[in-house]
């Protein structure tokens, strides 16, 4: 077996109990624009994952992923988790868009499609969700993450279940 050179990766995030502390206090879509504006840190995932440029609005979020090695899975592309996180962010986070302030919300499904290979070469990936449906118990999103020449590279659904929070 051959030894290559390791490579390593440094990140940082803020205490996540900070952010969730303001959970009930404003509105989802609130929320998200208080985090974009950099008023309140993004939660630790999106450092993990190193998502980038957000974007919301009442029923629609963006969120950007430029492929990088520390995504790949052991065929040398991006691991279809880091790309369901990224759809799952964009889908839910949409329905929380939609939320008033004392009202929560919890992903009860995730229904994903990979439709191209994804490698460092495949430039800035753009996810964007949108509420298909709210109601009063449920919430219907989806999630399209395209590339750079707009082709659709995965595809999600995803079923939020809506709650009062104590």
């Amino acid at each position: 077996m051959t030894q290559t050179q390791g490579r390593t990766r440094t990140f940082t995030w803020s205490d996540p109990a900070a952010g969730a502390a303001h959970l009930g206090r404003r509105s989802g879509l609130e929320l998200m624009q208080t985090m974009i504006a950099g008023e309140l840190a993004a939660p630790p995932i999106m450092h993990l994952v190193d998502m980038s440029r957000m974007e919301a609005e009442e029923g629609r979020v963006a969120v950007e992923l430029l492929p990088q090695e520390f995504h790949y899975n052991p065929l040398g592309t991006v691991h279809g988790g880091v790309i369901s996180t990224l759809l799952d962010t964009a889908a839910a986070c949409a329905v929380h868009t939609t939320l008033p302030a004392g009202v929560g919300y919890t992903s009860l499904d995730l229904n994903v499609k990979f439709l191209r290979p994804v490698t460092v070469d495949s430039g800035l990936l753009r996810c964007e969700g949108t509420v298909l449906q709210r109601g009063r118990r449920t919430a219907l999103a989806e999630a399209r993450l395209t590339d750079p020449a707009g082709r659709l590279v995965a595809h999600a659904t995803s079923t939020c279940l809506i709650f009062p929070l104590p």
